[in-house]
């Protein structure tokens, strides 16, 4: 990638500002161009410098991260990233800015000085590249912008056609679904777990890259959407037909079988893994535990988390969905299935509902 990126910051707090500012431009292609103190500041700012991406801070004196989100997506959509606080208040804010345009967000604790300050930047640095350079995201929002201005008959020009295919099943005694998802996931998840029918013949597990609080947040509202209970994930219960567990943000989900049935366990180890929760590791423990097929669903995220597991499940009869590109915010952890060739079918993330009932149908 040879373009700078351009980022604009808002936080009400200097010594925010100063942390993203530095965090962002110890990489040679991020230049913070401007940063400003509150939201409506932040629309100045964006007006005039035109940013590749911006970074903001929900809680704020004056117009809150919230209501400048809002006025952005509507008036000059672009890329942003919410800065939240690690509480239960912060994560339903959070969510409600997702739900309203935001791509992604950044715990607030990441800026403060800390023994993980390498990767934490480094993490930072990386979402923010992957998500500008995202062709799916830019191609939304560009169409987005050309709806705003009434363009008619010109508009961006599309993504390469990807190929959607669906191989027919072969089997329907798969025993459970296990789902890997990160960046642009939450709001991926509403559009799939509501649309899954009540009586749904499996237990679902996902993992979805977050910290603490922000699952149980995301479970609870996608419960209150669902006809399927959704929670997040208790130690010691049973994986059953009709149920959606999210694993806990910072910890792992892994299983073991007891009294005949397939129950959690929620565990800090391992705790050398890149993410916690990990896709890999929940995945693995239900192959091993789980020991018959299941089915396998990648959605939008940054990395590959989740490949290796989903290999050990199509070697035990699995079947594998992956979510295409032109609906993902990251094309990430699906293109590594797709492109490792295990992937059954390929399809937008509408279709994810009807093709998951389709392999049990």
């Amino acid at each position: 990638m040879s373009k700078t990126i351009n980022v604009i910051v808002i936080d009400d707090s200097a010594f925010m500002r100063k942390s993203l500012s530095m965090m962002l431009e110890s990489d040679p292609m991020i230049k913070v161009v401007a940063t400003a103190r509150d939201g409506r500041e932040g629309i100045e700012k964006i007006k005039a410098f035109k940013p590749d991406l911006v970074t903001m801070d929900i809680e704020m004196p004056g117009m809150d991260g919230l209501t400048a989100l809002g006025i952005i997506m509507k008036e000059m959509p672009l890329p942003v990233l919410m800065i939240s606080s690690l509480t239960t208040e912060g994560a339903q804010s959070t969510l409600e800015a997702l739900s309203r345009g935001a791509v992604d967000f950044i715990p607030k604790e990441l800026s403060y000085v800390s023994l993980d300050i390498v990767k934490i930047k480094e993490e930072l640095v990386t979402k923010v590249k992957e998500i500008v350079q995202s062709r799916s995201l830019t191609f939304r929002l560009q169409r987005i912008r050309s709806s705003a201005q009434g363009v008619q008959g010109v508009g961006p020009k599309p993504l390469p056609v990807q190929q959607h295919f669906v191989k027919k099943s072969e089997r329907k005694d798969y025993r459970a679904v296990v789902v890997g998802i990160s960046t642009g996931g939450p709001m991926a998840l509403l559009q799939t777990i509501p649309k899954i029918p009540a009586g749904f013949p499996v237990g679902i597990a996902v993992v979805q890259h977050m910290p603490p609080h922000f699952t149980k947040s995301m479970a609870d509202r996608l419960n209150g959407l669902s006809a399927v209970e959704v929670h997040e994930a208790l130690d010691g219960e049973p994986l059953q037909p009709a149920t959606v567990l999210i694993a806990p943000g910072g910890r792992h989900m892994t299983f073991e079988r007891s009294g005949g049935q397939v129950r959690v366990r929620v565990s800090d180890e391992p705790k050398n893994t890149l993410y916690h929760p990990s896709a890999d590791i929940m995945i693995q423990s239900a192959v091993n535990v789980v020991n018959a097929p299941m089915v396998g669903l990648i959605m939008t995220g940054m990395g590959k988390d989740g490949l290796e597991g989903l290999r050990e499940v199509k070697k035990m009869g699995g079947y594998i969905i992956a979510q295409d590109e032109e609906t993902c915010v990251v094309y990430g952890m699906p293109k590594a299935v797709v492109d490792d060739g295990i992937a059954d079918a390929v399809v937008p993330l509408n279709d994810i509902p009807k093709t998951l009932s389709q392999v049990f149908a």
